[in-house]
């Protein structure tokens, strides 16, 4: 076999193991090549097309030939089982170039003689997957090559969700970062389409207008990254109104599921009741005043005929727009604008009164929409006393909007978190107008509000969020537990829509084995350590509640800002006081804010150096030796790196992932602790 110079990007969307990028590696590697000496890649477009699941695929890329001469290599892409490629572009002195497919058996000869002679552990991820090779000559020393690949296959339903997947994991073959990746995915399907959602990846969904439960695009963009998981999306097909779907995860023991459910996409207007309260005090005074009464002017702009609505501005004293709340009308909305309009900046901040003159309106359940840049400065300042003052409210959610770095985050967290409203936190240089009027066409359209969930036929547990929170158009509810013993279960998601209780139950199954979502317990730990650290910041510390988190974080390798298994006990409780203390001030909103995204991540995207979460398991760099985190030095039996031994443990089912950590590695497999040596692990 001839030089093999490019391993080029891999593509992959499959439904079972994720699998390992592409990569371009000079061989045989020259003197002046760095050890990481995979070449980088400048670009990286996916375009996806999936129509009544099947996924034609293109990816356009362009690889950096960083040396002053020219390369040989070889393009090699593994493929996901029963998919076809349809186009391979690549042109060479106006040349195309064509490939071949090679079986499985014969990629893995290949996979196996690159890692012995590139002696990077990260190949073994490619090992027994179909493959596509492709010779090119040249790579213009310095310059860019681009390639174009196209494939189709068709995606498997599992009851109503349909998964894809993309690798687009290459931390471990190169040091440099992508200047640009983008990941488009255009869905279309007969049956209307529910939830979207990407366990790894920060996405943005759009609905095609009138078509939006039928065609749906998915975008994902990043620029100078370096990309350290695959690509992975969920979507939902349903009839209902309302849909509930789940992925589970269970190998041995409890197991762990997450629930899915979003509304139609067709908006009903319901009428609704809203309150804006304003903070007019002096340190409004300047830009954050002029901000707001233009995101309140946005706010009146997009509310329905249906509507009733109410302003209250306070400072020391409390002003009403009107005594009662008010129908939506030209005239009222003028008034209104009018009242914003003569807004002034002056006084102290009477954040009690403002709140109980604004659960007083009205005669139904209301949004209570309330911005602040301050803490309580006239009537009640203590926070229990304001708090214990609203214990009235039942029906109200209160969505707080924290301006700047001088608000009393312990205070608004709790006024928000007693409503079950919702706190958002803006920043000095954070534009507030495009903040709240993001937040208002989301709750605009309340789908479900006042939820409530049961679960019928199995055990379950440890459900995250506590509060379930109101399901709004354009959006949709996730729902993380531990269920015990496997069954079927009866899943009832019951709330207020309008002036209606309705109830959506959906029949599914809790399986007694079930591995193909490994997201799905790191996913849930994020969020109860999420809560857990919210309750001692609004609470006050507690033993039980810090040994829970440490071993939460231990168990599923989350690192926070509070919380790590690698610094010492009296520098971890140091900062757990640190973060009791931090009400007021720039460091209190950080706090608040970390805590917000932990409560609702949606994503597995966090990471630490040093930290690896691996099939499963936690490992820890310690010694310049990857550690499964439950090792205590227990005897090992010594795999030699690169023997014919590695390789056959290579073969059994995830044992690639947890090799290309690196070339050394203590694991568990099947109940046995085994070392994986080489010379500079002695």
């Amino acid at each position: 076999m001839k030089k093999i110079l490019l391993l080029l990007y891999i593509y992959c969307s499959m439904l079972t193991l994720s699998w390992a990028d592409g990569i371009i590696i000079p061989m045989p590697p020259k003197a002046d090549m760095p050890q990481q000496i995979a070449l980088p890649v400048d670009y990286h477009y996916v375009h996806v097309a999936i129509k009544e699941q099947l996924a034609s695929t293109s990816i356009d890329q362009a690889f950096i030939n960083p040396y002053p001469y020219d390369l040989e290599g070889t393009y090699l892409f593994p493929l996901p089982e029963d998919s076809a490629i349809s186009e391979f572009s690549l042109f060479s002195d106006e040349k195309k170039l064509t490939g071949e497919v090679l079986d499985k058996d014969e990629a893995r000869k290949i996979y196996e003689d690159i890692v012995r002679r590139m002696k990077d552990p990260g190949l073994l991820e490619y090992v027994g997957k179909n493959l596509f090779k492709c010779r090119i000559y040249p790579i213009p020393g310095q310059k860019k090559k681009q390639l174009g690949l196209r494939y189709e296959e068709v995606l498997k339903k599992e009851g109503n969700v349909v998964r894809y997947t993309y690798p687009l994991d290459i931390e471990k073959y190169t040091g440099s970062p992508i200047r640009d990746v983008e990941i488009t995915v255009q869905i279309e399907s007969k049956t209307p389409i529910k939830s979207v959602y990407s366990p790894s990846h920060k996405i943005e969904v759009k609905r095609d207008g009138e078509g939006g439960e039928r065609k749906v695009t998915v975008i994902y963009k990043d620029e100078n990254t370096l990309p350290d998981q695959d690509f992975i999306l969920y979507y939902t097909l349903a009839e209902e109104d309302v849909s509930i779907s789940a992925l589970c995860h269970k190998n041995k023991g409890a197991g762990f599921f997450l629930l899915l459910s979003s509304p139609k996409q067709e908006k009903t207007i319901f009428s609704k009741d809203i309150t804006f309260i304003l903070d007019t005090s002096g340190s409004m005074k300047g830009k954050k005043i002029a901000q707001a009464k233009e995101a309140l002017k946005y706010c009146l702009d997009n509310l329905n005929p249906q509507d009733m609505f109410n302003i209250i501005r306070f400072s020391t004293d409390v002003e009403s727009f009107s005594k009662d709340m008010v129908t939506v009308s030209n005239k009222t909305k003028k008034e209104a604008e009018k009242f914003i309009e003569n807004l002034q900046a002056e006084g102290g901040t009477n954040i009690q009164e403002s709140l109980l003159a604004g659960i007083r309106q009205g005669t139904r359940s209301q949004s209570i929409v309330f911005l602040t840049d301050g803490l309580p400065t006239a009537g009640e300042r203590d926070t229990s006393a304001i708090i214990k003052s609203l214990e009235k409210n039942k029906d109200n959610r209160i969505f707080v909007f924290g301006l700047g770095d001088n608000v009393n985050t312990h205070l608004l967290d709790l006024i928000s978190q007693k409503s079950k409203g919702a706190s958002t936190y803006v920043k000095e240089d954070e534009d507030l107008e495009v903040v709240l009027s993001l937040f208002y066409d989301k709750v605009a359209y309340p789908a479900l509000s006042n939820i409530s969930l049961t679960i019928d036929g199995i055990e379950t547990n440890n459900l995250y969020p506590k509060e379930i929170p109101d399901l709004f158009f354009d959006s949709q509810l996730l729902i993380l537990g531990r269920y015990k013993d496997a069954g079927m279960a009866t899943i009832t998601l019951s709330g207020q829509t309008g002036e209606k209780r309705k109830e959506f139950i959906e029949e599914l199954v809790f399986p007694e084995k079930e591995d193909a979502h490994p997201f799905i317990p790191r996913l849930w730990a994020t969020r109860k350590i999420g809560y857990l650290l919210d309750q001692i910041r609004l609470y006050g510390e507690n033993e039980e509640l810090i040994s829970e988190i440490k071993r939460l974080s231990k168990e599923y390798g989350i690192i926070t800002s509070y919380t790590s298994f690698l610094v010492t006990e009296k520098d971890e409780m140091a900062r757990f006081k640190e973060l009791r203390k931090a009400e007021i001030g720039e460091k209190a909103v950080n706090m608040a804010q970390e805590m917000i995204a932990l409560k609702e991540e949606t994503t597995t995207s966090k990471t630490a150096t040093g930290v690896k979460y691996v099939g499963g398991t936690t490992y820890i760099l310690k010694d310049n030796i990857w550690q499964d985190i439950d090792y205590k030095d227990e005897e090992t039996e010594k795999i030699r790196w690169l023997s014919n031994e590695y390789f056959e443990m290579t073969k059994e089912k995830g044992l690639g992932k947890v090799f290309s950590l690196g070339k050394c590695i203590i694991f568990n497999h099947s109940g046995k602790w085994y070392q994986v040596v080489e010379e500079r692990c002695q």
